[in-house]
């Protein structure tokens, strides 16, 4: 396939443009070429992923099912093509007939289906699993419209619909007769069968119908396709029957199928109203419900024997607690369509779930008020009920020693459905996404639990796809990297270990240096034409590009650059090295202080960017509506790697995987997977500041912190508070008084004062050694050749052998190719 000559090619372009747009390749335009390509890598894609399917249905492989909110795939085009070995034929077809093959990729939207790391994460599992011939499969929810798309009016973030939608979607394949029924609320009587065990029938149900999407997951280089299956929802009502109703009957039909159609309406509603919170958690008994009947349906399909056998065959891995209602859910069809009893069901159930956390932050523990789930869910409610009614029996008379905290560890209490303790109860395994996060939930967190199941907590650091964080957007440091040390590195990524050997060598290392340049050059050029700001691509870029969030510390990063404003200001022939401060962020549409911060970042970059005394030395930037793609442009060109998160907070980040991978340098905090790329690069390849997890863990639980005495002692600190309630940064003086407060009134809860004097002394260091260009470029070598360890790879190897007991199934080749 990777033979295939130019020429050639382009007449698969013309031809296919021809059937599906009705136009020569002469009239076509970019869009056309788009859907033209798009439609022959889906023939190319199409055998292989039915080769797939029958394949492991007649070696009745095991699989994995991994179910999640969100899945933040970006585009698929140029993926697709780089995994099919397409892509350089493609560039050259596209290039020949007078087009740019990145605007012509560019007119694919990025898929609405995720937020931020959780979501791309899923997306880079699904790729690793396809790549390493592994039987998985995604399982989420076909949003019609994504979280939002973001703009800036004057500083201020503004939410529009991100319909992304609104043209054909090219990957996906409806499997309407493939459809489940999903029950809402109604009525649960119980009756006695004959044999005498209980039948539960449900009466005056909301219906729903769970409609599958099919996307291909495309393996790279070999002849896997595996499957991200997305549920729409439907009315069952068919639209003629709406026409032949009466009119008054028709508005209430109507007002009907809206209500089921915003399940699979938008991403992430907004929680903060009752409504909003039932909303939600129909969404998440949506996604699990249609995911198991379809698991189920395949299984019985394929012969495999009974269910009991099921965690032979399969393995439900729950993404966060999102999916924690899989646990009853399966329990209900186990019991109620299946006639297990209770302990075979629970059997069944507990050795075929298990459980990713990525969280420490308490408030990000999912919990649903009691009376809702009742209402909503009144079956899976008695299941809950019942689990946590054993549970709680258990821990009383098997535990004497933990009575005393059952209220902590129960899955109801407080009136609260606890979603955390059923996926951990309900589950085989529980793991941490990096090494200090899996620590924290054992020794703290969930201490408790860790003493009652130690065997199944375990730690899988998270990974990203090299494939397309590193060959697939970094073309140029890509090509570098396997004229020294071949291609193997590019299917056996801990390869890149190789090149430790070039860190010093000088000749590498100018070409690794011209790379950067080139690579700057288009990133300055982008923000040139998106937000008419100049930036010098001399400049050390320092890039914070993340969802928006308080322990993330943004605030922390733009109090830096108004220190160094105001110390240019004091002294504009001060001798620093000119910065250019990337900031890319979505903040929550109804968390004010996040929305804040965005605006104070404005705020800032219009002082600073205009103001003559700076003479361009510093240059604020922030790029509207981060995504998948955004981060596709600006990762190849950072300088420096902003990952600096309150420590303990950050489960793992992979944004700081993506940068080092592309040879960006870390300042960051003793936080997530910060620490495992420290100890792997070694404390003089990285830029390492701040309190420790144990130290803000302590000031937590003991006290003894106190923002108001570093305002009262750190001149440079005060300044900078002052300069926010004076109105130094904002037409109005009270502009940022919320985030004044916040510090001084709320105690600093993240600790940005406490962390920004080492802060600015790391970033001293940043200064000195980015001057020394070999001694930079030798530790953005050495970052580049440690990153392998972070491909998701090895991440999926891990979970595949210690979790979900998987084999690899190549799949064979069609004989017409062999």
């Amino acid at each position: 396939m990777t033979n295939h000559h130019v020429d050639d090619f382009i007449k698969r372009i013309s031809d296919k443009i021809e059937t599906v747009s009705g136009k020569t390749i002469d009239e076509a335009s970019e869009r056309d070429v788009y859907v033209g390509v798009a439609s022959i890598v889906n023939d190319e894609i199409k055998h292989k992923w039915i080769r797939t399917s029958d394949t492991y249905e007649k070696e009745k492989v095991k699989q994995v099912y991994y179910l999640s909110m969100e899945f933040l795939v970006g585009r698929l085009l140029e993926s697709n093509l780089l995994n099919g070995g397409l892509l350089d034929v493609t560039n050259e077809a596209i290039k020949k007939i007078g087009f740019e093959p990145k605007r012509v990729y560019a007119h694919e939207h990025d898929a609405g289906l995720g937020n931020g790391g959780l979501g791309r994460l899923a997306a880079c599992f699904l790729d690793s699993l396809a790549s390493l011939n592994y039987p998985g499969h995604g399982c989420g929810i076909r949003y019609r419209y994504g979280l939002f798309e973001q703009r800036i009016i004057h500083g201020h973030q503004i939410e529009l619909p991100d319909y992304w939608l609104k043209e054909d979607y090219p990957w996906e394949t409806r499997k309407g007769d493939e459809s489940f029924k999903i029950h809402f609320r109604g009525d649960v009587h119980m009756h006695k069968r004959i044999d005498g065990s209980l039948e539960f029938r449900y009466e005056n149900t909301d219906q729903v119908m769970a409609v599958p999407y099919d996307i291909p997951v495309v393996g790279y280089k070999n002849e896997t396709v595996n499957t991200l299956r997305l549920w729409s929802a439907e009315s069952i009502t068919r639209e003629k029957d709406y026409l032949t109703s009466q009119q008054s009957q028709y508005y209430h039909h109507l007002d009907h199928k809206h209500s089921i159609e915003q399940i699979s309406g938008f991403l992430y509603p907004d929680d903060s109203s009752y409504e909003g919170k039932e909303l939600r958690l129909k969404q998440q008994y949506f996604l699990v419900s249609a995911s198991i009947q379809h698991i189920l349906r395949q299984y019985k399909k394929q012969q495999r024997g009974p269910l009991t056998n099921l965690p032979e065959h399969v393995v439900i891995q729950i993404n966060d607690t999102h999916p924690s209602l899989a646990i009853p859910e399966l329990m209900r069809l186990l019991m109620d369509d299946e006639h297990y009893g209770w302990d075979d069901a629970w059997k069944i159930t507990n050795k075929t779930i298990a459980y990713t956390n990525h969280t420490t932050l308490s408030e990000a523990l999912e919990k649903w008020p009691k009376t809702m789930v009742e209402r909503l869910l009144p079956r899976i409610y008695m299941i809950i009920n019942e689990i946590n009614e054993r549970f709680c029996r258990g821990l009383w008379f098997d535990h004497p020693e933990l009575r005393n905290v059952i209220p902590e560890l129960a899955i109801i209490a407080d009136d609260q459905v606890h979603m955390a303790r059923l996926a951990i109860v309900g589950s085989f395994s529980v793991n941490g996404v990096a090494r200090l996060h899996t620590e924290i939930l054992k020794k703290k967190e969930m201490k408790n639990f860790y003493c009652l199941f130690p065997d199944r907590f375990n730690n899988k650091t998270n990974g990203i796809t090299h494939r397309r964080w590193l060959l697939q957007i970094n073309r140029g440091l890509s090509r570098l990297i396997t004229e020294v040390i071949g291609t193997n590195w590019i299917q056996r990524p801990n390869q890149l270990i190789s090149l430790l050997r070039y860190s010093k060598d000088s000749a590498f290392l100018e070409e690794v240096d011209k790379v950067k340049l080139h690579n700057k050059r288009e990133l300055a050029q982008f923000i040139y034409d998106r937000t008419g700001i100049a930036v010098d691509e001399y400049s050390i870029f320092d890039v914070q590009i993340k969802r928006l969030h308080e322990y993330k510390r943004q605030l922390l990063n733009i109090f830096h650059v108004i220190y160094l404003y105001n110390e240019l200001k004091d002294n504009p022939t001060l001798d620093i090295t000119p910065r250019t401060f990337i900031f890319g962020a979505k903040a929550a549409p109804s968390y004010h202080l996040a929305k804040e911060v965005i605006k104070l970042i404005h705020t800032v970059a219009s002082l600073v960017n205009y103001d003559p005394d700076i003479a361009g030395k510093l240059k604020v930037v922030f790029l509207e509506n981060y995504n998948v793609s955004l981060a596709e442009k600006i990762i190849p060109a950072a300088d420096i790697s902003e990952q600096i998160s309150t420590a303990s907070k950050e489960a793992s980040g992979t944004g700081n995987m993506k940068m080092m991978m592309n040879g960006a340098l870390t300042v960051g905090t003793m936080d997530g997977a910060n620490i495992e790329i420290r100890d792997l690069v070694g404390d003089q390849h990285i830029f390492m500041f701040g309190l420790t997890a144990d130290e803000v863990l302590a000031y937590y639980e003991y006290g003894g912190y106190n923002a108001r005495d570093i305002y009262n002692t750190d001149e440079r600190v005060r300044r900078i508070l002052n300069q926010l309630n004076e109105g130094v940064f904002g037409s109005q003086e009270i502009e940022f008084k919320d985030i004044y407060y916040n510090i001084l009134y709320h105690n600093d809860p993240y600790f940005v004062l406490k962390d920004f004097d080492p802060y600015i002394e790391i970033h001293e260091l940043v200064e000195q050694a980015y001057r020394d260009r070999t001694t930079w470029l030798n530790k953005s070598v050495t970052n580049i050749a440690y990153s392998g360890k972070f491909s998701s790879d090895r991440t999926i190897q891990e979970y595949a052998s210690k979790i979900w007991k998987l084999n690899q199934v190549p799949i064979n080749k069609a004989t017409d190719e062999q």
